[in-house]
Protein backbone atom coordinates (compact mmCIF):
# COMPACT_ATOMS: atom_id res chain seq x y z
CA UNK A 1 0.00 0.00 0.00
CA UNK A 2 2.95 2.32 0.93
CA UNK A 3 4.37 2.07 -2.84
CA UNK A 4 0.70 2.27 -4.44
CA UNK A 5 0.35 5.53 -2.22
CA UNK A 6 4.01 6.73 -3.33
CA UNK A 7 2.75 5.43 -7.16
CA UNK A 8 -0.50 7.90 -6.37
CA UNK A 9 1.29 10.56 -5.87
CA UNK A 10 4.23 10.61 -8.42
CA UNK A 11 1.53 10.52 -10.81
CA UNK A 12 -0.98 13.11 -9.78
CA UNK A 13 2.00 15.15 -9.26
CA UNK A 14 2.85 14.73 -13.32
CA UNK A 15 -0.77 15.30 -13.66
CA UNK A 16 -1.04 18.67 -12.13
CA UNK A 17 2.07 20.21 -13.26
CA UNK A 18 3.70 19.66 -9.92
CA UNK A 19 1.05 20.91 -7.96
CA UNK A 20 -0.02 17.79 -5.82
CA UNK A 21 3.52 17.68 -3.74
CA UNK A 22 3.86 21.15 -3.20
CA UNK A 23 3.28 21.97 0.65
CA UNK A 24 0.74 24.13 0.44
CA UNK A 25 -1.27 21.07 -1.27
CA UNK A 26 0.36 18.66 1.29
CA UNK A 27 -1.07 20.81 4.37
CA UNK A 28 -4.22 20.47 2.91
CA UNK A 29 -4.32 16.54 2.04
CA UNK A 30 -2.85 16.40 5.65
CA UNK A 31 -6.11 18.23 7.25
CA UNK A 32 -8.54 16.35 4.97
CA UNK A 33 -6.53 13.08 5.91
CA UNK A 34 -7.53 14.49 9.55
CA UNK A 35 -11.36 13.68 9.57
CA UNK A 36 -11.29 10.48 7.46
CA UNK A 37 -8.21 8.59 9.57
CA UNK A 38 -10.19 9.45 12.86
CA UNK A 39 -13.35 7.59 11.78
CA UNK A 40 -11.54 5.00 9.86
CA UNK A 41 -9.47 4.03 13.15
CA UNK A 42 -12.87 3.16 14.78
CA UNK A 43 -14.23 1.66 11.48
CA UNK A 44 -11.46 -0.83 11.31
CA UNK A 45 -12.54 -2.30 15.15
CA UNK A 46 -15.92 -2.34 13.58
CA UNK A 47 -15.23 -4.27 10.64
CA UNK A 48 -12.75 -6.42 12.27
CA UNK A 49 -16.03 -7.52 14.70
CA UNK A 50 -18.10 -8.85 12.25
CA UNK A 51 -19.80 -5.64 11.86
CA UNK A 52 -20.33 -2.75 9.56
CA UNK A 53 -20.89 1.32 10.48
CA UNK A 54 -22.82 3.18 7.08
CA UNK A 55 -24.41 6.12 9.32
CA UNK A 56 -20.91 7.70 10.17
CA UNK A 57 -21.23 10.44 7.64
CA UNK A 58 -24.74 11.50 8.37
CA UNK A 59 -23.62 11.23 12.50
CA UNK A 60 -20.92 13.59 11.07
CA UNK A 61 -23.02 16.28 9.90
CA UNK A 62 -26.11 15.64 12.81
CA UNK A 63 -23.35 16.20 15.64
CA UNK A 64 -21.72 18.95 13.44
CA UNK A 65 -24.98 20.68 13.38
CA UNK A 66 -26.06 19.83 17.08
CA UNK A 67 -22.79 21.29 18.18
CA UNK A 68 -22.81 24.50 16.41
CA UNK A 69 -26.33 25.12 17.36
CA UNK A 70 -25.57 24.19 21.08
CA UNK A 71 -22.67 27.11 21.00
CA UNK A 72 -24.66 29.24 19.69
CA UNK A 73 -28.21 28.86 20.66
CA UNK A 74 -27.18 28.22 23.96
CA UNK A 75 -24.00 29.46 25.01
CA UNK A 76 -22.04 32.61 24.18
CA UNK A 77 -20.30 32.43 21.42
CA UNK A 78 -17.75 34.59 22.54
CA UNK A 79 -17.36 32.33 26.13
CA UNK A 80 -14.05 31.09 27.45
CA UNK A 81 -15.59 27.76 28.43
CA UNK A 82 -17.80 27.49 25.14
CA UNK A 83 -15.01 25.45 22.86
CA UNK A 84 -15.04 23.15 25.54
CA UNK A 85 -18.45 22.59 26.49
CA UNK A 86 -19.18 22.19 23.11
CA UNK A 87 -16.25 19.52 22.65
CA UNK A 88 -18.03 17.45 25.84
CA UNK A 89 -21.62 17.68 24.20
CA UNK A 90 -20.29 16.37 21.08
CA UNK A 91 -18.45 13.74 22.01
CA UNK A 92 -21.04 12.57 24.60
CA UNK A 93 -24.00 13.13 21.37
CA UNK A 94 -21.32 10.49 19.71
CA UNK A 95 -21.12 8.22 22.21
CA UNK A 96 -24.83 8.03 22.81
CA UNK A 97 -25.61 7.74 19.25
CA UNK A 98 -22.89 4.82 19.01
CA UNK A 99 -24.24 3.27 22.22
CA UNK A 100 -27.84 3.04 21.31
CA UNK A 101 -27.00 1.52 17.29
CA UNK A 102 -24.56 -1.19 19.42
CA UNK A 103 -27.50 -1.92 21.36
CA UNK A 104 -29.60 -3.03 18.97
CA UNK A 105 -27.41 -4.51 17.54
CA UNK A 106 -26.01 -6.64 20.51
CA UNK A 107 -29.33 -7.24 22.28
CA UNK A 108 -32.34 -6.83 19.91
CA UNK A 109 -30.43 -8.99 17.45
CA UNK A 110 -30.69 -6.49 14.37
CA UNK A 111 -28.01 -6.92 11.51
CA UNK A 112 -25.36 -3.56 12.09
CA UNK A 113 -26.20 -3.61 7.84
CA UNK A 114 -29.88 -2.63 8.57
CA UNK A 115 -29.29 -0.42 12.27
CA UNK A 116 -26.59 2.04 10.56
CA UNK A 117 -28.44 2.19 7.25
CA UNK A 118 -31.42 3.35 9.22
CA UNK A 119 -28.93 5.62 11.18
CA UNK A 120 -28.19 7.15 8.15
CA UNK A 121 -30.90 7.77 6.97
CA UNK A 122 -32.27 8.97 10.48
CA UNK A 123 -29.44 11.11 11.35
CA UNK A 124 -28.88 13.18 7.51
CA UNK A 125 -32.59 14.45 8.39
CA UNK A 126 -32.71 14.83 11.47
CA UNK A 127 -29.38 17.36 10.97
CA UNK A 128 -31.65 19.14 8.30
CA UNK A 129 -34.65 19.41 10.86
CA UNK A 130 -32.71 20.34 13.71
CA UNK A 131 -32.21 23.69 11.69
CA UNK A 132 -34.12 23.36 9.13
CA UNK A 133 -31.00 23.18 6.11
CA UNK A 134 -29.10 26.29 7.34
CA UNK A 135 -25.83 27.17 8.01
CA UNK A 136 -24.85 27.69 11.37
CA UNK A 137 -21.67 30.44 11.48
CA UNK A 138 -19.55 31.78 12.62
CA UNK A 139 -18.41 29.64 15.42
CA UNK A 140 -15.97 30.38 18.87
CA UNK A 141 -12.94 31.66 18.04
CA UNK A 142 -11.07 29.41 20.12
CA UNK A 143 -12.91 26.64 18.99
CA UNK A 144 -12.12 27.00 15.51
CA UNK A 145 -8.27 26.48 16.11
CA UNK A 146 -9.26 23.01 16.33
CA UNK A 147 -9.90 22.81 12.64
CA UNK A 148 -6.34 23.64 11.95
CA UNK A 149 -7.46 27.24 9.90
CA UNK A 150 -4.64 29.98 10.68
CA UNK A 151 -4.34 29.87 14.51
CA UNK A 152 -4.88 26.09 14.58
CA UNK A 153 -1.33 25.30 14.08
CA UNK A 154 1.71 24.09 16.21
CA UNK A 155 3.84 26.93 14.57
CA UNK A 156 8.00 25.98 13.74
CA UNK A 157 9.56 25.49 17.35
CA UNK A 158 6.36 23.57 18.41
CA UNK A 159 6.38 21.13 15.44
CA UNK A 160 10.04 20.07 15.79
CA UNK A 161 9.31 19.49 19.25
CA UNK A 162 6.88 17.26 18.55
CA UNK A 163 9.18 15.61 15.93
CA UNK A 164 12.25 15.16 18.58
CA UNK A 165 9.24 14.09 21.14
CA UNK A 166 7.91 11.10 17.70
CA UNK A 167 11.53 9.94 17.36
CA UNK A 168 12.36 9.43 20.75
CA UNK A 169 9.22 7.16 20.91
CA UNK A 170 9.76 5.10 18.30
CA UNK A 171 13.65 4.40 19.98
CA UNK A 172 11.49 3.67 23.32
CA UNK A 173 9.31 1.30 21.10
CA UNK A 174 12.40 -0.80 19.66
CA UNK A 175 13.94 -0.45 23.18
CA UNK A 176 11.04 -2.09 24.70
CA UNK A 177 10.60 -4.38 22.19
CA UNK A 178 13.55 -6.19 22.49
CA UNK A 179 13.41 -6.05 26.48
CA UNK A 180 10.12 -8.10 25.98
CA UNK A 181 11.66 -10.49 23.74
CA UNK A 182 14.62 -11.14 26.28
CA UNK A 183 12.64 -10.91 29.51
CA UNK A 184 10.32 -14.01 27.09
CA UNK A 185 13.37 -15.96 25.96
CA UNK A 186 12.00 -15.07 22.51
CA UNK A 187 14.75 -14.88 19.42
CA UNK A 188 15.98 -11.09 19.28
CA UNK A 189 15.36 -9.02 15.84
CA UNK A 190 18.80 -8.44 14.29
CA UNK A 191 20.36 -4.53 15.40
CA UNK A 192 20.43 -3.90 11.71
CA UNK A 193 16.80 -4.44 11.55
CA UNK A 194 15.80 -2.39 14.73
CA UNK A 195 18.23 0.35 13.69
CA UNK A 196 16.67 0.29 9.94
CA UNK A 197 13.33 0.61 11.98
CA UNK A 198 14.36 3.98 13.52
CA UNK A 199 16.22 5.26 10.83
CA UNK A 200 13.09 4.71 8.75
CA UNK A 201 10.23 6.41 10.80
CA UNK A 202 12.47 9.42 11.97
CA UNK A 203 13.37 10.37 8.35
CA UNK A 204 9.24 9.73 7.51
CA UNK A 205 8.90 12.23 10.77
CA UNK A 206 11.77 14.87 9.89
CA UNK A 207 9.86 14.52 6.25
CA UNK A 208 6.52 15.49 7.47
CA UNK A 209 7.92 17.79 10.17
CA UNK A 210 10.05 19.77 7.06
CA UNK A 211 6.76 19.80 4.66
CA UNK A 212 4.51 21.52 7.25
CA UNK A 213 7.00 24.18 8.21
CA UNK A 214 7.27 24.71 4.42
CA UNK A 215 3.86 25.64 4.39
CA UNK A 216 4.02 29.77 5.32
CA UNK A 217 1.01 32.10 6.66
CA UNK A 218 -0.58 34.16 4.06
CA UNK A 219 1.66 36.92 2.85
CA UNK A 220 4.31 36.24 5.27
CA UNK A 221 7.52 33.64 5.58
CA UNK A 222 6.14 32.46 8.63
CA UNK A 223 5.85 28.37 8.74
CA UNK A 224 2.53 27.16 10.37
CA UNK A 225 3.65 23.97 11.23
CA UNK A 226 1.73 20.59 12.15
CA UNK A 227 -2.40 21.28 12.25
CA UNK A 228 -3.81 20.25 15.22
CA UNK A 229 -6.46 18.03 13.36
CA UNK A 230 -3.36 15.96 12.75
CA UNK A 231 -2.10 16.15 15.73
CA UNK A 232 -5.48 14.73 16.89
CA UNK A 233 -5.19 11.66 14.93
CA UNK A 234 -1.71 10.70 14.94
CA UNK A 235 -3.07 10.72 19.31
CA UNK A 236 -6.25 8.77 18.11
CA UNK A 237 -4.49 6.23 15.71
CA UNK A 238 -1.68 5.62 18.87
CA UNK A 239 -4.60 5.21 20.95
CA UNK A 240 -6.29 2.98 18.57
CA UNK A 241 -3.05 1.02 17.90
CA UNK A 242 -2.43 0.35 21.62
CA UNK A 243 -5.64 -0.89 22.48
CA UNK A 244 -5.93 -3.15 19.21
CA UNK A 245 -2.76 -4.76 19.73
CA UNK A 246 -1.56 -4.39 23.49
CA UNK A 247 -4.53 -4.87 25.19
CA UNK A 248 -7.41 -7.19 26.51
CA UNK A 249 -10.16 -5.52 24.65
CA UNK A 250 -8.11 -5.75 21.39
CA UNK A 251 -7.70 -9.22 21.80
CA UNK A 252 -11.24 -10.09 22.14
CA UNK A 253 -12.47 -8.05 19.09
CA UNK A 254 -10.10 -9.56 17.05
CA UNK A 255 -11.53 -13.11 18.85
CA UNK A 256 -14.79 -12.23 18.10
CA UNK A 257 -14.20 -11.29 14.44
CA UNK A 258 -12.37 -14.04 13.89
CA UNK A 259 -14.69 -16.56 15.31
CA UNK A 260 -18.04 -15.52 17.22
CA UNK A 261 -18.60 -18.66 18.73
CA UNK A 262 -15.58 -19.84 19.98
CA UNK A 263 -15.32 -16.09 21.52
CA UNK A 264 -18.01 -16.82 23.75
CA UNK A 265 -17.04 -20.36 24.91
CA UNK A 266 -13.89 -18.68 25.84
CA UNK A 267 -15.76 -16.71 27.98
CA UNK A 268 -16.17 -13.50 25.83
CA UNK A 269 -19.01 -10.90 26.47
CA UNK A 270 -19.08 -10.46 23.16
CA UNK A 271 -22.45 -8.36 23.03
CA UNK A 272 -21.06 -6.41 25.48
CA UNK A 273 -18.21 -6.04 23.20
CA UNK A 274 -20.14 -4.77 20.36
CA UNK A 275 -22.06 -2.16 22.31
CA UNK A 276 -18.42 -0.49 23.52
CA UNK A 277 -17.11 -1.06 19.84
CA UNK A 278 -19.89 1.15 18.05
CA UNK A 279 -19.64 3.64 21.14
CA UNK A 280 -16.08 3.83 20.44
CA UNK A 281 -16.99 4.77 16.98
CA UNK A 282 -19.30 7.21 17.95
CA UNK A 283 -17.02 8.65 20.09
CA UNK A 284 -14.54 9.04 17.17
CA UNK A 285 -17.70 10.12 14.49
CA UNK A 286 -18.50 13.19 17.14
CA UNK A 287 -14.14 13.84 16.98
CA UNK A 288 -14.42 14.29 13.59
CA UNK A 289 -17.40 16.17 13.99
CA UNK A 290 -15.52 18.49 15.65
CA UNK A 291 -12.75 18.81 13.73
CA UNK A 292 -15.05 19.51 10.31
CA UNK A 293 -17.07 22.09 11.85
CA UNK A 294 -14.01 24.05 13.04
CA UNK A 295 -12.49 23.81 10.13
CA UNK A 296 -15.39 25.03 8.45
CA UNK A 297 -16.80 27.88 10.91
CA UNK A 298 -19.51 26.39 10.56
CA UNK A 299 -21.88 23.24 11.00
CA UNK A 300 -24.24 22.47 8.01
CA UNK A 301 -26.67 19.57 7.79
CA UNK A 302 -25.07 18.38 4.04
CA UNK A 303 -21.33 18.04 6.31
CA UNK A 304 -20.00 14.13 5.97
CA UNK A 305 -22.46 13.43 3.02
CA UNK A 306 -21.26 10.26 1.52
CA UNK A 307 -18.28 10.06 4.27
CA UNK A 308 -18.80 6.78 4.80
CA UNK A 309 -18.05 5.45 1.18
CA UNK A 310 -14.12 7.21 1.92
CA UNK A 311 -14.02 5.85 5.39
CA UNK A 312 -15.07 2.19 4.25
CA UNK A 313 -12.90 1.93 1.63
CA UNK A 314 -9.60 3.47 3.98
CA UNK A 315 -10.09 0.43 6.40
CA UNK A 316 -10.79 -1.71 3.50
CA UNK A 317 -8.12 -0.55 1.28
CA UNK A 318 -5.64 -0.67 4.49
CA UNK A 319 -6.30 -4.45 4.47
CA UNK A 320 -9.44 -4.59 6.90
CA UNK A 321 -11.10 -7.93 5.62
CA UNK A 322 -14.60 -7.40 5.41
CA UNK A 323 -14.93 -11.15 7.08
CA UNK A 324 -13.97 -9.74 10.57
CA UNK A 325 -11.03 -10.54 12.51
CA UNK A 326 -7.96 -9.09 10.11
CA UNK A 327 -6.91 -5.85 10.23
CA UNK A 328 -4.65 -2.71 11.52
CA UNK A 329 -5.20 1.25 12.38
CA UNK A 330 -1.88 1.58 10.57
CA UNK A 331 -3.04 0.21 7.58
CA UNK A 332 -6.45 2.09 7.86
CA UNK A 333 -4.48 5.23 8.10
CA UNK A 334 -2.68 4.38 5.13
CA UNK A 335 -5.88 3.39 3.33
CA UNK A 336 -6.72 6.91 4.32
CA UNK A 337 -4.02 8.49 3.14
CA UNK A 338 -4.73 6.70 -0.39
CA UNK A 339 -8.51 7.56 -0.51
CA UNK A 340 -7.98 11.46 0.51
CA UNK A 341 -4.64 11.75 -2.31
CA UNK A 342 -6.95 10.58 -5.06
CA UNK A 343 -9.97 12.83 -4.11
CA UNK A 344 -7.36 15.56 -3.79
CA UNK A 345 -5.84 15.21 -7.16
CA UNK A 346 -9.09 14.42 -8.86
CA UNK A 347 -9.94 17.90 -7.15
CA UNK A 348 -6.63 19.64 -8.73
CA UNK A 349 -7.00 17.76 -12.15
CA UNK A 350 -11.06 19.37 -12.65
CA UNK A 351 -12.96 16.31 -12.57
CA UNK A 352 -16.25 16.69 -11.42
CA UNK A 353 -17.83 15.54 -7.78
CA UNK A 354 -19.73 13.29 -9.75
CA UNK A 355 -17.29 11.28 -11.19
CA UNK A 356 -14.90 11.14 -8.76
CA UNK A 357 -17.19 10.03 -6.18
CA UNK A 358 -17.63 6.68 -8.95
CA UNK A 359 -14.00 6.57 -9.32
CA UNK A 360 -13.84 6.44 -5.41
CA UNK A 361 -16.90 3.56 -5.52
CA UNK A 362 -14.82 1.42 -8.26
CA UNK A 363 -11.52 1.50 -5.82
CA UNK A 364 -13.89 0.60 -2.68
CA UNK A 365 -15.09 -1.99 -5.20
CA UNK A 366 -11.88 -3.17 -6.28
CA UNK A 367 -10.36 -3.35 -2.97
CA UNK A 368 -13.19 -5.90 -1.52
CA UNK A 369 -12.69 -8.40 -4.80
CA UNK A 370 -8.96 -8.03 -3.61
CA UNK A 371 -9.28 -9.08 -0.16
CA UNK A 372 -11.89 -11.58 -1.50
CA UNK A 373 -9.16 -13.13 -3.76
CA UNK A 374 -6.43 -13.19 -0.81
CA UNK A 375 -9.21 -15.11 1.35
CA UNK A 376 -9.63 -17.90 -0.99
CA UNK A 377 -6.04 -18.66 -1.88
CA UNK A 378 -5.62 -18.50 1.77
CA UNK A 379 -8.10 -20.93 2.14
CA UNK A 380 -10.01 -18.56 4.90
Amino acid sequence: MVVVLACIWLIFNFLTGGKFLTARNLFNLSLQVAVVGIMACGMVLVIVSRNIDLSVGSQLGFIGVFGALFQTAILPVDGTATWWLTCLVMLATGVLIGFTQGALIAYAGIPSFVVTLGGLLFFRNAAWLINQGRTISPLNETYQRLGGGLNGTLGSFWSWVFAALAIGCIVLIVIRARQRRSKLSVRQRSGLIDASFVIIWSAVVIGFALVMNAHTFPRTDVPMGIAIPVLILIVVAAATSVLARAHTFGRHVFAMGGNPDSAELAGIDTRRLTVIVFAAMGFLCGLAAIVVTARLNAGASVTGTMTELNVIAAAVVGGTSLAGGVGTILGGLIGALIMQSLENGMILMGVPTPLQKMLLALVLIGAVWLDMIVRRRGGT
